[in-house]
């Protein structure tokens, strides 16, 4: 478990607070986490950005009445901190009763509590359910590999010597899988993702990398630091021109997290998957 995480929120029974708390909000230094990837804040390998997505926001017009809407919020890769998950949707909760002026005074005071949280500036998008509605679900890009026939007998550890790659070929593709899946350091409780490569780099074998993500399957770490290791062990591997490792995980709580670590500057797209 990080260590702050077991002062956060996350696993204990909690009050459910109804009105505009922003002391809920519970940041974790990403140190640690870096530190066991042999990382610092200034030697990171990657850019990128963990969207969050809030399905259950909502607040008081002016006049009493209510308002619900879809929340977008863009934390940079490279923040100080992770923002704890329970802790975030108690945040959010505590709208429930609050009156804002308008979406745009709300927009400026969630940019400005979940900003002080990770300790860099966090974007806010509030969006209206016919807008999203509008957008529909997107499959990946790329090639599904989990038709592959492959036999797994470890699920407790990523396992990055499983991977495999013919370093004759250089290749630039796309590959994802729907079999991500990980644990929750802190309740193991399972977290359920969909996990996307895109490269240009040694010719990666599709079949070693399903059983690596595979591995994961009874792995306990948030869902960022899978991401990142991912990203980790095939810039190892591959040595690649480039490279974009992202997942789209379900949501729990009405909320879903999305990393996207990438060696680009790239305009990272934010849309939702099937089972999101």
């Amino acid at each position: 478990m990080h260590p702050a995480a077991e002062h956060s929120p996350l696993g204990k029974s909690s009050e459910y607070i109804a009105t505009y708390t922003p002391s809920l909000l519970f940041p974790i230094p990403r140190t640690a986490k870096w530190a066991e990837l042999g990382l610092t804040a200034e030697t990171l390998p990657y850019k990128g950005v963990d969207f969050w997505n809030c399905f259950e926001l909502s607040w008081l017009l002016p006049s009493g009445k209510p308002v619900v809407a879809i929340g977008e919020f863009s934390i940079p890769a490279d923040s100080p901190n992770i923002i704890e998950s329970k802790s975030f949707k108690l945040y959010l909760n505590s709208l429930n009763q609050s009156p804002f002026a308008d979406t745009a005074s709300l927009e400026t005071t969630l940019a400005k509590d979940l900003s002080a949280a990770a300790g860099k500036p966090v974007g806010v998008r509030i969006r209206s359910l016919k807008e999203v509605e509008a957008e529909g679900v997107v499959a990946l890009p790329g090639v599904c590999i989990d038709d592959l026939d492959i036999s797994v007998s470890n699920y407790e550890h990523p396992r990055p010597e499983l991977l495999r790659c013919d370093e004759s070929r250089i290749v630039e593709e796309r590959v994802h899988s729907h079999l991500l899946k990980s644990n929750c350091p802190v309740t193991s409780q399972p977290d359920w993702g969909s996990v996307a490569v895109e490269y240009r780099g040694a010719a990666l074998d599709h079949a070693s990398l399903l059983e690596y993500i595979v591995s994961f399957r009874q792995h306990s770490d948030f869902h960022e630091q899978c991401v990142e290791r991912i990203f980790l062990d095939l810039q190892r591997l591959l040595k690649p021109e480039k490279l974009t490792v992202y997942a789209r995980y379900v949501r729990r709580g009405g909320l879903d997290i999305n990393p996207y670590r990438s060696t680009e500057e790239v305009q990272l797209p934010n849309h939702r998957l099937v089972r999101q």
